[in-house]
């Protein structure tokens, strides 16, 4: 008796369980947070060719946002990112393909922390501190449930999107430094809500 104002996609992981998220997503009457995890971070593919053709083609179009890394939108957008502009028409042509609205995280270009979101057919820059940690662990994906979060509360687009990264900031700046590899960001930070 409580439906989802909003729901998030993360690692979906094979064609067949995006292929059932496909034959339901036309049905459902909230706002559908698409997080592709199709490349990680540091290179790895995490979905294959038939994933990643099926995502970009079949359900993005269902998608109110999308929020792929670099990696990521190189592959959906068929552009190669270098800087902010390139950056800015990659999220541009990852919205013709149907999503509403694309917000590219900026983390993988050397000098640039301007993440750029696409909006009513502008971009919208986000510019951010650039941590030197190798706790980044989960970045994508806490941020995206930051953003699905804000939106299921009613927020507008563009506040939630702020809001989710002043979010990831602290919990990016407050990791627990756990392990000796690539640990966690802290989900457990109080969020600023401005």
């Amino acid at each position: 008796d409580i439906p989802p104002q909003a729901a998030k996609t993360g690692a979906l992981g094979s064609p067949e369980i995006i292929e059932a998220l496909i034959s339901r997503a036309g049905k459902f009457d909230f706002a559908l947070i698409i997080d592709p995890v199709m490349i990680s971070k540091h290179g790895s593919l995490l979905l294959d060719d038939d994933g990643c053709k099926l995502m970009k083609k079949e359900l993005l179009p269902f998608g109110y946002l999308v929020t792929p890394n670099i990696p990521e939108a190189r592959v959906l957008s068929e552009r190669d990112i270098f800087d902010q502009k390139s950056l800015e028409r990659a999220a541009r042509s990852i919205s013709l393909l149907g999503v509403k609205n694309v917000l590219i995280k900026s983390g993988h270009l050397p000098e640039e922390t301007v993440d750029t979101l696409w909006h009513n057919g502008s971009p919208h820059l986000l510019p951010g501190e650039h941590f030197e940690t190798e706790n980044t662990h989960g970045t994508g994906c806490v941020f995206s449930a930051a953003i699905t979060a804000q939106i299921s509360r009613g927020t507008k687009l563009t506040i939630a999107v702020h809001r989710a990264k002043k979010f990831i900031a602290q919990a990016i700046r407050t990791n627990p430094e756990l392990g000796q590899g690539y640990g966690p960001v802290n989900m457990l930070v109080e969020p600023e809500l401005d």
